[in-house]
Protein backbone atom coordinates (compact mmCIF):
# COMPACT_ATOMS: atom_id res chain seq x y z
CA UNK A 1 0.00 0.00 0.00
CA UNK A 2 1.40 3.46 -0.75
CA UNK A 3 2.44 5.18 2.50
CA UNK A 4 0.70 7.96 2.10
CA UNK A 5 -3.59 7.48 0.95
CA UNK A 6 -5.39 11.16 -0.75
CA UNK A 7 -8.90 10.26 -1.35
CA UNK A 8 -10.62 11.99 -3.84
CA UNK A 9 -14.09 13.03 -2.43
CA UNK A 10 -17.21 15.20 -2.88
CA UNK A 11 -15.84 18.74 -2.46
CA UNK A 12 -12.26 17.79 -3.40
CA UNK A 13 -8.83 15.90 -1.92
CA UNK A 14 -8.41 15.02 1.60
CA UNK A 15 -5.49 13.69 3.39
CA UNK A 16 -5.61 10.80 5.13
CA UNK A 17 -2.75 9.00 7.73
CA UNK A 18 0.02 6.10 6.37
CA UNK A 19 -1.61 2.91 6.62
CA UNK A 20 0.42 0.29 6.07
CA UNK A 21 -1.36 -2.63 7.19
CA UNK A 22 -4.10 -4.70 8.83
CA UNK A 23 -6.62 -1.64 9.46
CA UNK A 24 -8.84 -2.71 12.49
CA UNK A 25 -12.72 -1.43 12.43
CA UNK A 26 -14.88 -1.61 15.44
CA UNK A 27 -18.07 0.14 16.06
CA UNK A 28 -20.95 -0.65 18.06
CA UNK A 29 -23.42 1.74 17.70
CA UNK A 30 -24.87 3.33 14.35
CA UNK A 31 -23.83 7.01 13.87
CA UNK A 32 -19.94 6.14 13.64
CA UNK A 33 -20.54 3.31 12.00
CA UNK A 34 -22.53 5.08 9.09
CA UNK A 35 -20.01 7.85 8.90
CA UNK A 36 -17.20 5.54 9.00
CA UNK A 37 -18.91 2.88 6.01
CA UNK A 38 -19.23 6.06 3.81
CA UNK A 39 -15.49 6.94 3.90
CA UNK A 40 -14.47 3.20 3.10
CA UNK A 41 -16.82 3.27 0.86
CA UNK A 42 -15.04 6.22 -1.20
CA UNK A 43 -11.69 3.68 -0.53
CA UNK A 44 -11.79 1.08 -2.24
CA UNK A 45 -8.12 0.07 -2.34
CA UNK A 46 -8.33 0.17 1.52
CA UNK A 47 -11.25 -3.25 1.41
CA UNK A 48 -8.64 -6.12 1.23
CA UNK A 49 -6.90 -4.56 4.37
CA UNK A 50 -9.69 -3.94 6.61
CA UNK A 51 -10.82 -6.25 9.85
CA UNK A 52 -14.06 -5.44 11.07
CA UNK A 53 -15.01 -6.25 14.73
CA UNK A 54 -18.58 -4.90 15.24
CA UNK A 55 -21.10 -5.40 17.64
CA UNK A 56 -24.51 -3.75 17.98
CA UNK A 57 -26.19 -2.03 15.01
CA UNK A 58 -22.86 -1.75 13.29
CA UNK A 59 -22.62 -5.40 12.41
CA UNK A 60 -26.18 -5.17 10.23
CA UNK A 61 -25.24 -2.01 8.89
CA UNK A 62 -21.60 -3.42 7.95
CA UNK A 63 -22.98 -6.50 6.63
CA UNK A 64 -25.36 -4.32 4.53
CA UNK A 65 -22.65 -2.23 2.92
CA UNK A 66 -19.44 -4.45 2.47
CA UNK A 67 -20.96 -8.26 2.61
CA UNK A 68 -17.81 -9.62 1.35
CA UNK A 69 -15.61 -8.48 4.21
CA UNK A 70 -16.15 -10.80 6.88
CA UNK A 71 -16.34 -9.87 10.60
CA UNK A 72 -13.79 -11.06 12.55
CA UNK A 73 -15.22 -11.97 16.42
CA UNK A 74 -12.45 -11.64 18.88
CA UNK A 75 -10.41 -8.15 19.24
CA UNK A 76 -7.63 -9.45 20.30
CA UNK A 77 -6.94 -11.72 17.26
CA UNK A 78 -8.22 -8.78 14.87
CA UNK A 79 -5.38 -6.39 16.56
CA UNK A 80 -2.90 -9.10 16.27
CA UNK A 81 -0.05 -7.83 13.46
CA UNK A 82 -2.70 -4.78 12.15
CA UNK A 83 -1.47 -1.55 11.91
CA UNK A 84 -4.19 0.88 13.48
CA UNK A 85 -7.46 1.10 14.74
CA UNK A 86 -10.47 2.95 13.46
CA UNK A 87 -13.50 2.50 15.91
CA UNK A 88 -16.61 4.68 17.40
CA UNK A 89 -17.33 6.31 19.92
CA UNK A 90 -20.87 5.62 21.46
CA UNK A 91 -22.25 4.90 24.54
CA UNK A 92 -23.63 1.61 23.85
CA UNK A 93 -21.76 -0.84 24.98
CA UNK A 94 -17.73 -0.96 26.18
CA UNK A 95 -17.06 -2.39 22.86
CA UNK A 96 -15.30 0.36 21.21
CA UNK A 97 -13.36 1.52 24.63
CA UNK A 98 -11.81 -2.13 24.71
CA UNK A 99 -10.64 -1.70 21.36
CA UNK A 100 -9.36 1.64 22.18
CA UNK A 101 -7.48 -0.38 25.57
CA UNK A 102 -6.46 -3.04 23.86
CA UNK A 103 -4.70 -1.04 20.89
CA UNK A 104 -2.94 0.93 23.16
CA UNK A 105 -1.73 -1.59 24.80
CA UNK A 106 -0.07 -3.01 21.87
CA UNK A 107 1.39 0.38 20.54
CA UNK A 108 -1.02 0.53 17.73
CA UNK A 109 -2.27 3.93 16.21
CA UNK A 110 -5.70 4.86 17.39
CA UNK A 111 -8.39 7.11 15.14
CA UNK A 112 -11.70 7.18 16.53
CA UNK A 113 -15.04 8.90 14.98
CA UNK A 114 -17.20 11.05 16.47
CA UNK A 115 -20.50 11.33 14.97
CA UNK A 116 -22.06 14.01 17.52
CA UNK A 117 -21.45 17.17 19.40
CA UNK A 118 -21.98 16.30 22.74
CA UNK A 119 -20.24 14.46 25.88
CA UNK A 120 -17.04 14.66 23.88
CA UNK A 121 -14.57 14.15 26.96
CA UNK A 122 -16.58 11.05 28.41
CA UNK A 123 -16.35 9.06 25.12
CA UNK A 124 -13.27 8.24 26.21
CA UNK A 125 -13.85 6.88 29.95
CA UNK A 126 -15.41 3.94 31.22
CA UNK A 127 -15.06 2.69 34.32
CA UNK A 128 -12.94 5.94 35.51
CA UNK A 129 -10.06 4.98 32.82
CA UNK A 130 -9.84 7.54 30.10
CA UNK A 131 -8.22 5.92 26.98
CA UNK A 132 -7.33 8.80 24.64
CA UNK A 133 -6.91 8.06 20.39
CA UNK A 134 -4.35 9.57 18.90
CA UNK A 135 -6.48 11.03 16.08
CA UNK A 136 -9.79 11.81 15.72
CA UNK A 137 -11.97 12.13 12.60
CA UNK A 138 -15.27 14.34 12.26
CA UNK A 139 -17.67 15.23 9.42
CA UNK A 140 -18.54 18.87 9.89
CA UNK A 141 -16.90 22.26 11.51
CA UNK A 142 -19.32 22.09 14.14
CA UNK A 143 -17.89 19.02 15.60
CA UNK A 144 -14.19 20.01 14.79
CA UNK A 145 -14.44 22.82 16.92
CA UNK A 146 -15.39 21.07 19.66
CA UNK A 147 -13.14 18.23 19.61
CA UNK A 148 -10.33 20.63 19.08
CA UNK A 149 -11.52 22.79 22.40
CA UNK A 150 -11.52 19.82 24.45
CA UNK A 151 -8.70 17.35 22.91
CA UNK A 152 -6.14 19.97 21.95
CA UNK A 153 -3.15 17.80 21.87
CA UNK A 154 -4.69 15.57 19.48
CA UNK A 155 -5.21 15.40 15.78
CA UNK A 156 -8.53 16.31 14.57
CA UNK A 157 -9.19 15.37 11.03
CA UNK A 158 -12.41 17.03 9.33
CA UNK A 159 -13.73 14.62 6.60
CA UNK A 160 -16.47 15.61 4.01
CA UNK A 161 -19.70 14.01 5.31
CA UNK A 162 -20.17 11.78 2.93
CA UNK A 163 -22.98 9.92 4.71
CA UNK A 164 -25.10 12.79 5.10
CA UNK A 165 -24.56 13.81 1.60
CA UNK A 166 -25.68 10.17 0.65
CA UNK A 167 -28.59 10.24 2.80
CA UNK A 168 -29.94 13.75 1.44
CA UNK A 169 -29.87 12.41 -2.06
CA UNK A 170 -32.07 9.90 -1.25
CA UNK A 171 -34.44 11.91 0.76
CA UNK A 172 -35.48 13.77 -1.74
CA UNK A 173 -37.48 17.47 -1.89
CA UNK A 174 -39.91 18.55 0.86
CA UNK A 175 -43.54 17.38 0.64
CA UNK A 176 -46.05 19.58 -0.30
CA UNK A 177 -47.66 21.35 2.45
CA UNK A 178 -51.06 19.38 2.65
CA UNK A 179 -48.80 15.65 2.13
CA UNK A 180 -46.57 15.72 4.64
CA UNK A 181 -46.45 14.26 7.94
CA UNK A 182 -44.66 14.22 11.38
CA UNK A 183 -41.43 11.76 11.27
CA UNK A 184 -40.39 11.80 15.57
CA UNK A 185 -37.29 10.23 15.98
CA UNK A 186 -36.83 8.84 19.63
CA UNK A 187 -33.41 8.59 21.55
CA UNK A 188 -32.86 7.68 25.17
CA UNK A 189 -31.90 10.08 27.41
CA UNK A 190 -30.34 8.18 30.44
CA UNK A 191 -32.45 10.75 32.74
CA UNK A 192 -35.76 11.28 34.30
CA UNK A 193 -34.88 14.95 34.78
CA UNK A 194 -36.01 14.26 38.77
CA UNK A 195 -39.47 13.66 37.59
CA UNK A 196 -39.27 9.72 37.75
CA UNK A 197 -40.34 8.97 34.42
CA UNK A 198 -37.11 8.73 31.31
CA UNK A 199 -36.69 12.05 29.59
CA UNK A 200 -37.60 10.54 26.22
CA UNK A 201 -41.60 9.84 27.32
CA UNK A 202 -41.25 13.75 28.46
CA UNK A 203 -40.35 14.90 25.68
CA UNK A 204 -43.17 12.97 23.94
CA UNK A 205 -46.24 13.95 26.05
CA UNK A 206 -44.51 17.81 25.49
CA UNK A 207 -44.95 17.47 21.75
CA UNK A 208 -47.97 15.67 21.64
CA UNK A 209 -49.42 18.55 23.98
CA UNK A 210 -47.52 21.75 22.28
CA UNK A 211 -46.55 20.52 18.56
CA UNK A 212 -49.80 23.03 17.39
CA UNK A 213 -47.37 25.37 18.26
CA UNK A 214 -44.93 24.79 15.70
CA UNK A 215 -47.34 24.57 13.40
CA UNK A 216 -47.87 21.09 13.21
CA UNK A 217 -51.42 20.39 12.19
CA UNK A 218 -53.30 18.37 14.66
CA UNK A 219 -54.76 15.79 11.94
CA UNK A 220 -51.32 15.23 10.79
CA UNK A 221 -49.56 11.74 11.22
CA UNK A 222 -46.87 11.67 14.07
CA UNK A 223 -44.45 8.37 12.95
CA UNK A 224 -42.32 7.10 15.85
CA UNK A 225 -38.74 5.55 15.01
CA UNK A 226 -36.69 3.57 17.46
CA UNK A 227 -33.24 4.82 18.06
CA UNK A 228 -30.97 1.75 16.79
CA UNK A 229 -30.12 1.27 20.26
CA UNK A 230 -33.89 0.72 21.82
CA UNK A 231 -35.39 -2.51 21.55
CA UNK A 232 -38.73 -3.48 20.01
CA UNK A 233 -41.75 -2.66 21.92
CA UNK A 234 -40.31 0.15 24.21
CA UNK A 235 -43.43 2.85 23.48
CA UNK A 236 -46.21 0.35 22.83
CA UNK A 237 -47.61 1.49 25.77
CA UNK A 238 -47.22 5.02 25.14
CA UNK A 239 -48.77 4.61 21.69
CA UNK A 240 -51.94 2.58 23.21
CA UNK A 241 -52.41 5.48 25.14
CA UNK A 242 -51.73 8.51 23.18
CA UNK A 243 -53.92 9.94 20.19
CA UNK A 244 -54.22 8.10 17.44
CA UNK A 245 -52.23 10.19 15.36
CA UNK A 246 -49.23 8.58 16.71
CA UNK A 247 -48.07 5.38 15.09
CA UNK A 248 -44.75 3.36 14.72
CA UNK A 249 -42.42 3.92 11.56
CA UNK A 250 -41.71 0.83 10.06
CA UNK A 251 -39.27 2.25 6.95
CA UNK A 252 -36.54 0.59 5.61
CA UNK A 253 -33.95 3.43 6.29
CA UNK A 254 -33.50 6.82 8.02
CA UNK A 255 -34.16 8.17 3.83
CA UNK A 256 -37.39 6.14 3.31
CA UNK A 257 -38.32 7.68 7.02
CA UNK A 258 -37.72 10.83 6.24
CA UNK A 259 -38.67 11.05 2.54
CA UNK A 260 -43.22 11.52 3.43
CA UNK A 261 -41.88 13.95 6.27
CA UNK A 262 -42.59 17.54 6.33
CA UNK A 263 -42.02 18.08 10.20
CA UNK A 264 -38.56 16.39 11.94
CA UNK A 265 -38.99 16.28 15.34
CA UNK A 266 -37.18 14.69 18.42
CA UNK A 267 -35.03 15.64 21.50
CA UNK A 268 -31.42 16.13 19.88
CA UNK A 269 -30.82 13.29 17.75
CA UNK A 270 -27.99 13.87 15.14
CA UNK A 271 -30.70 12.46 12.85
CA UNK A 272 -32.56 16.00 13.20
CA UNK A 273 -29.41 17.55 11.88
CA UNK A 274 -29.63 15.37 8.09
CA UNK A 275 -33.55 16.43 8.46
CA UNK A 276 -32.21 20.27 8.47
CA UNK A 277 -30.04 19.37 5.41
CA UNK A 278 -32.65 18.22 3.68
CA UNK A 279 -34.90 21.28 4.17
CA UNK A 280 -37.36 19.69 6.82
CA UNK A 281 -38.94 22.27 9.44
CA UNK A 282 -36.99 20.91 12.77
CA UNK A 283 -38.14 20.81 15.68
CA UNK A 284 -36.79 19.97 19.50
CA UNK A 285 -39.13 18.53 21.94
CA UNK A 286 -37.32 18.81 25.26
CA UNK A 287 -39.56 20.12 27.45
CA UNK A 288 -38.88 23.33 29.41
CA UNK A 289 -37.38 21.49 32.39
CA UNK A 290 -34.82 19.17 30.43
CA UNK A 291 -31.49 19.79 30.29
CA UNK A 292 -29.60 22.62 28.17
CA UNK A 293 -30.48 21.59 24.12
CA UNK A 294 -26.59 21.33 22.52
CA UNK A 295 -27.08 20.65 18.53
CA UNK A 296 -25.24 23.68 17.35
CA UNK A 297 -27.26 23.93 13.72
CA UNK A 298 -29.16 27.46 14.42
CA UNK A 299 -32.16 26.21 11.98
CA UNK A 300 -33.82 23.83 14.88
CA UNK A 301 -36.71 25.21 16.43
CA UNK A 302 -36.86 24.96 20.22
CA UNK A 303 -40.75 23.93 20.97
CA UNK A 304 -39.89 25.09 24.52
CA UNK A 305 -39.19 28.48 23.74
CA UNK A 306 -42.58 28.82 21.95
CA UNK A 307 -44.57 29.40 24.74
CA UNK A 308 -44.89 29.90 28.32
CA UNK A 309 -45.42 26.63 30.20
CA UNK A 310 -45.63 26.35 34.02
Amino acid sequence: MASLRTCIFTGGCVRLPEFHGPVVVACHDAGATNLLIAWLEAMPGLRHWLRPVMQGPAASLWCRAFPDVRLVDDLSAALAGAHCLLSGTGWASMHEHEARVLAANAGLRSIAVIDHWVNYPQRFVRDGRRILPEEIWVGDADAAAIARRHFPDILIRQLPNLYLEGVIRLIGALPEANSGDVLYLCEPTRSDWGRGVQGEFQALDFFASHAALAGVPGSARVRLRLHPSEPQGKYDAWLAASRPVFVLDDSDSLADAMRSARWVAGCESYAMSIALHAGREVISTLPPWGPEFRLPQAGICQLRKLGVFA
